[in-house]
């Protein structure tokens, strides 16, 4: 008996040492404390070759007893593993919410022999990062900065450079103070799209100067969720109003309105149908393009029930259906057709839009949710090519019924401005997937916000008391602005609200009496008349809001009302909410470098921030610090 365990032993060590140098295939999860984390980094330590994760956390590596994994997330602490006897490791990372002081350079190409990917890595430190000189990178790229090598060397474009290639955004001057008395009415459309703040994340995260013009400071303030209440009876939104001292201007006031969507239960939505409208002209090759989009999308597809229908248009030289109207319960077939999919000629947007919504009409689900998701790069040059000439084209399709949402991908030739004018005049939304984690985001935790709307054109109007205001201004939205008349006015285009969706707006106040440099009271008119104020006694009111809105197959408009009450709590007492709201237009207005701001210390936005982080579940408010901690002027 002795000798046969002796055998056995030396057997089992025999079969370890043969194996031992052997390759096998490792399988698992990376997850975080809210479930799976896409788009981690998965490699092994002796070789720096790896994988990153799908859009479940999966991963799937090749590597030999006692070799080192190690598995990497942007914003969470490094884990090492060492491969052993089996072949499944699964991986709980934790956040490290601790400023970055080095970042991990992953470098990958597609091998022609076998067209998989292969990686290398190198860590670089913040100091070498903002350095004069650059150091020795890995050849040729990291993920989310773009290397170019040619008889000069390598060129790095993201840490090192503020080279934005050819990238276009609307320019457009700051909304001034304007008087109660001369301008009673403030118009404007509501704007649910967040792609500015994910936009100048990447510019912030990649080390770059953010363009002034690329920074919207609603969208930036409606990244963030808030705490408002759910509507009562049947209104599709709640209103809800704040007012308080201004942050950046001691001697101003901050006023807050705050939508809140209805929250629609997944089974109570109406079935969709879709066209995800996809580009794939050689402008979109690169990894944080077409890639990316087809593994965002896939997220996307999991969302789906049976009664959902998918359908995918791709346009390059020419637009083409590749997959007509599939069911979502077939998402293998939604799947295999989104990985088919392959970069390559020039970009006839028109056509594809055409087709996009030729194929949304020909299966409208009445009463159901009909939209079209563009995903390109917004890099539009053949056919409709000019701003003008989409906005003409889009708006005659919206009459259609059918909804538009737009995602943009990738860095160098984006062009928000096109995407922008779609979303805005489609009835639609707009965002831009910089990573996996942005994408589960919009398309995956929030989803029925980004596609099922609850109402639409919906329009805000403000009147503020002359008795208590000399001046005021509406933070952002500058391109959603409208004519007083338009407010009333039913054929006039304006935003749409998702189900559990909430929208943000501030005005800045400067009260009567208040001497200011920011605004000059004309006293001099010779032709024009100001209004003095009523002699109905309002003095407890500051102002009064009014929302229109249609049901989303209406064609009439609802009115509702609010009042905000003269009635300023001190900035230490306002809510949470408020606090982190300010602070993320504070900071939008300091990229901007706004005329109209006095403070704009990083210390004094950071104080203000720390006060509004106990509703982050999620870590989107603790990320936002790192913006402001590492944001280059």
């Amino acid at each position: 008996m002795k000798n046969l365990k002796v055998f056995s032993l030396a057997i089992a060590m025999l079969i370890s040492f043969l194996t031992f140098g052997q390759e096998k295939t490792i399988t698992g999860v990376v997850s975080d404390n809210l479930g799976p984390l896409p788009g981690a980094n998965v490699f092994v330590k002796s070789t720096n070759k790896g994988v990153q994760t799908d859009v479940d956390g999966k991963y799937s590596i090749k590597a030999k007893t006692g070799d080192v994994l190690i598995f990497q997330f942007t914003g969470y602490d490094t884990k090492n593993v060492t491969v052993g006897s089996s072949n499944v490791i699964n991986v709980k990372l934790a956040e490290n919410v601790k400023k970055i002081d080095e970042v991990v350079v992953t470098a990958f190409a597609i091998k022609k022999e076998t067209k998989k990917l292969a990686y290398c890595t190198q860590k670089v430190s913040a100091a070498e990062l903002y350095s004069n000189s650059i150091p020795n990178y890995p050849k040729p790229s990291v993920v989310g900065i773009q290397v170019n090598t040619d008889a000069k060397g390598i060129k790095i474009r993201g840490n090192r450079t503020d080279d934005i290639n050819d990238e276009s955004y609307d320019n457009f001057i700051e909304n001034p103070f304007e008087s109660p008395k001369a301008a009673p009415l403030s118009t404007f459309s509501i704007d649910v799209d967040n792609a500015s703040y994910t936009n100048v994340r990447r510019f912030i995260n990649n080390g770059q100067v953010v363009p002034k013009d690329a920074v919207t400071v609603e969208e930036m303030v409606n990244f963030f969720k808030y705490n408002y209440p759910q509507p009562m009876r049947e209104n599709p939104f709640s209103i809800n109003t704040e007012y308080s001292d201004c942050p950046w201007n001691a001697n101003n006031k901050l006023v807050r309105i705050g939508l809140q969507g209805k929250i629609i239960e997944t089974d109570n939505l109406p079935a969709s149908n879709m066209v995800f409208l996809i580009d794939v002209s050689g402008s979109m090759s690169n990894m944080n393009k077409l890639p990316l989009l087809k593994e965002s999308l896939k997220i996307l597809v999991k969302q789906l029930r049976n009664e959902d229908k998918i359908s995918i248009v791709v346009y390059a030289g020419a637009a083409g259906l590749v997959l007509p109207p599939t069911s979502g319960k077939d998402k293998k077939t939604i799947i295999d057709a989104l990985d088919k999919l392959q970069s390559g000629g020039s970009t006839a947007g028109g056509a594809g839009i055409e087709l996009a919504y030729k194929v949304a009409q020909e299966n409208f689900i009445k009463g159901g949710n009909n939209r079209v998701i563009l995903a390109t790069d917004g890099d539009f040059n053949v056919g409709q090519s000019s701003d003008s000439d989409m906005q003409t084209l889009i708006e005659e399709k919206r009459k259609s019924g059918v909804f538009l949402t737009c995602l943009g991908y990738g860095m160098g030739n984006y062009k928000d401005s096109k995407l922008e004018t779609l979303a805005d005049k489609g009835n639609g939304n707009y965002a831009y997937i910089d990573n996996m984690q942005e994408a589960n985001r919009f398309l995956g935790k929030e989803f029925k916000g980004s596609m099922f709307a609850i109402a639409k054109d919906v329009k805000i109007q403000i009147e503020f008391n002359p008795k208590h205001v000399q001046a005021y201004r509406l933070i952002g939205y500058e391109n959603r602005k409208l004519r007083d008349e338009d407010f009333t006015n039913d054929a006039i285009d304006a935003g749409e609200l998702g189900s559990g969706h909430t929208v943000t707006a501030l005005y800045e106040i400067i009260p009567r009496g208040v001497k200011s440099d920011l605004y000059k009271e004309p006293t001099d008119l010779k032709y024009s008349v100001m209004a003095e104020p009523s002699s109905k006694n309002y003095s407890e009111e500051l102002a009064t809001i009014k929302f229109r809105y249609k049901k989303p197959d209406g064609d009439k408009s609802i009115e509702m009302s609010s009042i905000v009450a003269n009635k300023a709590s001190d900035l230490q007492s306002t809510s949470e909410d408020f606090k982190f709201c300010a602070s993320v237009a504070w900071f939008g207005l300091k990229l901007r470098d706004s005329k109209l701001v006095i403070n704009k210390s990083n210390d004094a936005i950071l104080a203000l921030v720390n006060q509004g982080l106990t509703n982050d579940s999620e870590g989107y408010r603790a990320e936002f610090i790192r913006l402001i901690e590492n944001v280059r002027l």
